[in-house]
């Protein structure tokens, strides 16, 4: 069972906060909202598990130890960007256009893993590749903060600009080819660990593991929700706020630079096709959310949803159908999450 964050001032005990009593509509609202909010969590779980049901019957192996394990690996990419994007979610709110969104994050696992192959490329050893690389997500993540809380730029538009940068400092590193790298830590994240599943799938359970606990179970995981469901609460009680909302973005970089390193070790080089990574990882990071308990953007949510387009992928794979009716679903399950949560939140407002 996950562990989930408490909103600022809220309880243990419950969901929110406590609230004076505003009648029997108000009663009878939020009561309308548990009750939606349970038929959406329990719909999605239950189109999950009929996904499973669906392609274990129509499709050879699909819930063989190994073809789980192939999934968890494919998803490690995807799964570690969508996490950053989660926190970015978490500290800046449930508002695409001026919350919590990092548009950039593709681009950023492109030119971390250019600037990793081409570090690896030149001889200069796994360690200095590791820290190009991460310093390459990092330093993107930190324009992303300064253009947002000190220029004061929406999100949507400071990582979109950030996105167009960095997607043409790539081409410029690579020269539009794939650069090819070779190392032993490559060949260690490419090859296979206990019950022969992708050592990259331990690591998405890993980094997903750690990032859950600091997120969801310690006082600063509780600060981020705080300053993203009640900046104003927040603020009168002492919390700087743009300091979170900064580092949510660093952090967000810091996993671009991780997913780059993944991705060459994936690939056995850099990638020119970085941006169509960032519709994959908007849907699950957004998809996450229906996986919690209060539709809240959460870490682990976020690995369910990362499985579950996993195994959309890969079912459509083993019985040979076309591609891009994920890409379909994966825009449907967009307009979804956010039409329904946009309701239930407005419901809850004029409640």
């Amino acid at each position: 069972m996950s562990v989930e964050a408490v909103p600022f001032g809220g309880s243990q005990q419950g969901d929110t906060a406590p609230v004076p009593v505003r009648g029997f509509g108000a009663a009878s609202g939020t009561a309308g909202r548990r009750i939606a909010t349970l038929l959406l969590r329990g719909g999605s779980l239950a189109v999950f598990v009929a996904v499973l049901i669906a392609f274990s019957v129509t499709a050879p192996y699909f819930l063989s130890v190994g073809n789980i394990g192939n999934v968890l690996g494919q998803s490690a990419i995807a799964g570690v960007l969508a996490i950053g994007l989660t926190v970015v979610m978490i500290a800046g709110g449930g508002n695409v256009v001026t919350g919590g969104i990092d548009l950039s994050l593709a681009a950023n696992m492109g030119l971390s893993a250019a600037v990793y192959a081409a570090l690896s490329q030149a001889g200069l050893g796994d360690s200095v590749a590791v820290a190009g690389a991460l310093a390459t997500g990092l330093a993107i993540g930190i324009v992303n903060a300064l253009a947002i809380t000190l220029a004061g730029i929406v999100p949507l538009l400071a990582t979109l600009a950030v996105m167009n940068v960095v997607a043409g400092l790539e081409l410029v590193l690579t020269q539009n080819t794939v650069i090819p790298a070779t190392g032993d830590l490559l060949t260690l994240l490419s090859g296979s660990g206990p019950f022969d599943i992708p050592v990259l799938a331990y690591v998405l359970i890993g980094f997903t593991l750690v990032a859950a606990l600091v997120v969801q179970a310690t006082p600063l995981g509780l600060r981020l929700y705080a300053v993203g469901e009640f900046p104003e609460a927040a603020r009168a009680s002492g919390l700087s706020v743009k300091p979170f909302i900064a580092g949510s973005f660093v952090f967000s970089g810091f996993c671009g630079g991780i997913a780059g390193i993944l991705s060459v070790s994936y690939l056995s080089g850099s990638t020119t096709g970085a941006g169509d990574l960032l519709l994959p990882v908007v849907v699950t990071a957004l998809l996450g959310t229906v996986f919690s308990r209060r539709l809240v953007p959460t870490v682990t949510g976020t690995l369910l949803s990362a499985l579950f387009v996993g195994f959309l992928v890969n079912g459509f794979q083993l019985l040979n159908l076309s591609s891009t009716l994920v890409s379909g679903i994966q825009g449907l399950l967009i307009l979804f999450v956010v039409s329904a949560t946009t309701l239930l939140r407005k419901q809850e407002t004029s409640a």
